[in-house]
């Protein structure tokens, strides 16, 4: 299953459309007033799935996530000098990136492919393809992008 992660071009606060392949909108994706970045994820309903939200006031950046209002898990950077690391405190998952942090994987604990996402790179906005392996874990797959996107859009400001 492929999703295609696109931002808005103009808004105030982080904003982004999910699509299928096909074209069919998936999730909106909508920033929210708060301390460091706040991210709701709602489907096509409008009913609110998913939360990513920062953490303040650590060392490194961490983002909680959350499937409607259970808590899952967490992400957070790693130091490292040449490629990203990212530690992921659910299911057992770890991240593997590239050097400029446009192509990555996310991986199972026993080194089964998640899902793939490369950014393509000549778009207005930041655009990404999430492909994943089984659709179940897409939302949480699109949440792990946000939570990398947010870190990448807070350290180049």
């Amino acid at each position: 299953m492929k999703l295609l992660f696109k931002q808005r071009f103009f808004s105030w606060f982080d904003s982004y459309d999910i699509y299928d392949e096909t074209g069919n909108a998936l999730y909106v994706v909508r920033g929210q007033i708060s301390w460091g970045h706040c991210l709701k994820i709602f489907d096509c309903a409008g009913n609110e799935v998913g939360t990513v939200k920062e953490r303040v006031f650590t060392f490194l950046p961490k983002f909680e996530i959350y499937l409607g209002s259970d808590y899952v898990g967490c992400i957070s950077k790693e130091f490292s000098l040449f490629k990203p690391k990212y530690n992921i405190d659910c299911n057992g998952w770890h991240i593997d990136g590239d050097f400029f942090e446009w192509d990555y994987s996310i991986v199972g604990a026993g080194g089964s492919l998640i899902a793939t996402i490369s950014k393509q790179i000549f778009h207005w906005t930041d655009t990404y393809v999430i492909d994943v392996t089984r659709p179940q874990d897409a939302l949480c797959a699109l949440m792990f992008v946000l939570a990398i996107d947010a870190e990448k859009c807070s350290r180049n400001d």
